[in-house]
């Protein structure tokens, strides 16, 4: 089992694209595999040919090491690994389970205090650990990801979501039997669905319980991680954008199509100012060789927050600070569409030293706080662009302008940046957002 992700430490064995006696060549996808934060296909390296499956598609929690298949050269006798098993191969070992923390197991008690909490003293026999019970098997075949999921184009996801369709009644025409957006469009509930619904409904629970996914399990346990150990503190700012919208338009109208900037484009672009004028914010609190340091990175690389069928993904533009408007927008609509089609490389949304979550789009969100992405030390939540009535004063007195106007809001880790330094970020990027001239020296 191979480790696609630096946290990965076991996976769930998907579809194997390959079988017994075919050969392989550098870059087919070998197998599909299910790691902890996503859907991802192994491809391999090297030539050669695919001699015995030793671990079964649905397969779960297959241990990052343990043998999964048989590989030999090209030309060696394939039949020979018929009997071949599991335990000619060495045997499986377990998934590591995680260890607590080194934190929690120390007290702040003296043993000899005579608390209820203090610890036990050395001499002091301590109670023996409980029985370990094995929990009972069902004798059922494990699903792969693929069986658990429908099989519907992400797109048609969303737009059962949006509508209350159930997916699972619908009939997929693409290839496959694959969902697609279509489908979704096209769903009509069967006449009788409603009666025995209700019925249903009077006769059990009116719920239902989604088993969480992998991902979901790591989104929820890096959030939890993030608010328990990172003391977070907020600064919001009113920025007035009517300069960077005009920008825009005069930058996008010449091009004829070959670009379209965003605003969140230029946003992104400004924190990466921000943070190199600012280069507290572009830090992060690190643990190395036992010693604790704050590790101040010298670019500046913005993961931006991009909303998939399966969770959040933050893949990464790196180097923002020395790249112009127009790659920034290429890369981040690249990585968006690769985000939703669950195409990343764990190497393009592990990292990051600043992140930016928009959610501009949304018409009803004005303002809203999020959540650090660690171990960085800041992230910026940005809401929607309203119109604002602006007193103005002329020699004919007073009138009234309409200003383009957004809430930004920073989330900073306290352990890191400081309240006025926090502060500082906020001036400098409300400054260069409202004076977008500078993101071009």
């Amino acid at each position: 089992m191979p480790a696609l992700s630096p946290t990965m430490t076991a996976g769930n064995i998907g579809t194997w694209q390959k079988k017994a006696g075919d050969s392989i060549s550098p870059g087919d996808v070998l197998v599909e595999i299910e790691t902890d934060k996503a859907q991802m296909d192994f491809e391999y390296q090297e030539d050669g040919v695919l001699a015995k499956i030793l671990k079964e598609s649905g397969e779960k929690d297959v241990a990052v090491g343990n043998p999964i298949a048989v590989m030999v050269e090209e030309g060696e006798d394939v039949s020979a690994f018929e009997s071949f098993t599991l335990d000619d191969a060495g045997g499986q070992k377990e998934a590591p389970k995680q260890a607590p923390k080194e934190e929690a197991s120390e007290s702040s008690e003296a043993p000899e205090s005579g608390s209820e909490t203090a610890p036990p003293s050395e001499g002091e026999p301590k109670s023996p650990a409980p029985e370990a019970k094995e929990s009972e098997s069902t004798g059922g075949r494990m699903q792969t990801s693929l069986e658990r999921e429908p099989n519907a184009s992400p797109a048609a996801k969303a737009l059962a979501l949006e509508r209350g369709v159930p997916i699972k009644e619908v009939k997929g025409s693409g290839p496959g039997g694959r969902i697609t957006k279509q489908d979704i469009e096209k769903f009509q509930p069967s006449a009788g669905a409603g009666a025995p619904a209700a019925a249903a409904t009077s006769a059990g629970p009116s719920y239902e319980d989604i088993p969480a996914s992998s991902m979901r399990k790591t989104i929820a346990n890096r959030l939890v991680q993030s608010m328990n150990q990172n003391p977070h503190y907020f600064v919001s700012a009113t920025l007035s954008v009517t300069k960077l919208m005009k920008l825009r338009q005069a930058l996008n109208d010449p091009a004829d199509g070959k670009f379209k900037l965003s605003v969140n484009d230029f946003l992104v672009k400004a924190c990466a100012v921000a943070c190199k004028k600012i280069p507290a914010v572009n830090s992060s609190w690190r643990e190395t060789n036992g010693q604790v340091v704050i590790r101040q990175h010298n670019t500046v690389d913005v993961s931006v927050a991009v909303a998939t069928p399966v969770g959040l993904m933050t893949p990464i533009v790196k180097s923002v600070d020395s790249l112009g408007l127009q790659s920034i927008s290429v890369q981040i609509r690249d990585l968006g569409k690769r985000a939703r089609d669950g195409k990343l490389k764990p190497e393009e949304y592990q990292g990051g030293t600043f992140t930016i979550s928009n959610m501009g789009m949304n018409p009803a969100v004005e303002r809203f706080t999020a959540v650090i992405n660690p171990p960085q030390a800041g992230i910026l939540a940005v809401g929607t662009l309203r119109k604002v009535a602006i007193p103005a004063e002329s020699e004919d007195g007073t009138s009234v302008e309409w200003d383009d106007q957004i809430v930004v809001t920073g989330s900073f880790d306290h352990k890191v940046v400081d309240g006025a330094v926090g502060g500082e970020w906020i001036r400098e990027f409300k400054k260069v957002v409202e004076n977008p001239l500078e993101m071009l020296l």
